[in-house]
């Protein structure tokens, strides 16, 4: 099946960023994907305001989602992004959604917040408490996890264990000394560490690197973006995965259990 994953740079404007999002669905629909991966925390963004995100934040009722779930009813497609929903006064949860036929099928809390270089997510974040779904589109079972999760191994370990097969992530990877190494870097671990296919979108911009990635179950990266604002696709195949796993079986190698949710 063809999977993409898009990027963009966020705005401080909600509608606006809506509306580049079901350009980006409509695009990738008509290049007929069955996945669309789309950047974390949507709604808003502002150089001059780090709490933009959080101050926009809207249900998963909200103005923001309708006009996505609207385009989503046009097609059979896939999309998965992240946006920020109200928790408390102040506060909200940085909230994975995977859209599908005018539905949201599926929705994650993000576990691990971004409490390093400098930056303190929890500040105005509240975590999520249970592990994601797997989801299926077209025959391929799909992990969701989102952005700072990367550095976490246990997480698509256990996805993997669960069955996952490709793992989407939706992602604002911040720049700085060695961010891009560790984005690609991380991205190829993750994928051999369980196997997986890894769908992975960077929003870009000032402050954000892009550099969206599809990478297959031995880590070699299938399709890349730049730091433009762009759609990348590749096509990713259940034969593939199975041969990878007969021939690296480190998921039925393994001699420790498996990891647990703290």
């Amino acid at each position: 099946m063809i999977v993409a994953a898009g990027q963009f740079i966020v705005t401080p404007d909600w509608e606006r960023n809506a509306k580049t999002c079901v350009a980006l669905m409509q695009e990738a629909a008509q290049r007929h994907a069955s996945l669309l991966v789309l950047p974390e925390a949507l709604l808003a963004r502002a150089d001059d305001d780090p709490d933009l995100s959080v101050k926009s934040a809207q249900t998963l009722e909200g103005g923001f989602l309708a006009l996505l779930i609207a385009e989503s009813r046009r097609n059979t497609m896939t999309t998965v992004l992240t946006i920020h929903v109200p928790s408390s006064a102040g506060r909200a949860v940085n909230t994975l959604v995977a859209l599908r036929a005018g539905e949201v099928i599926a929705h994650y809390e993000k576990l691990h917040l971004y409490d390093a270089f400098s930056i303190q997510e929890s500040r105005l974040v509240d975590a999520g408490h249970q592990l994601p779904p797997l989801i299926e589109v077209d025959g391929l079972r799909v992990g969701l996890m989102t952005c700072y999760d990367l550095r976490f191994p246990e997480l698509a370990l256990t996805l993997a264990l669960q069955g996952a097969e490709l793992l989407a992530l939706p992602a604002a990877w911040v720049r700085g000394p060695l961010k891009e190494h560790h984005w690609s870097t991380l991205i190829a671990a993750r994928a051999l560490d369980t196997t997986c296919y890894m769908v992975a979108s960077g929003e870009c911009g000032s402050r954000n690197i892009g550099l969206s990635r599809v990478v297959d179950p031995l880590g070699v990266t299938l399709a890349g973006a730049s730091d433009q604002q762009q759609i990348i696709y590749a096509d990713v195949n259940r034969e593939h995965l199975l041969q990878v796993r007969g021939k690296l079986p480190v998921l039925e190698n393994r001699r420790f259990a498996p990891p647990q949710l703290l």
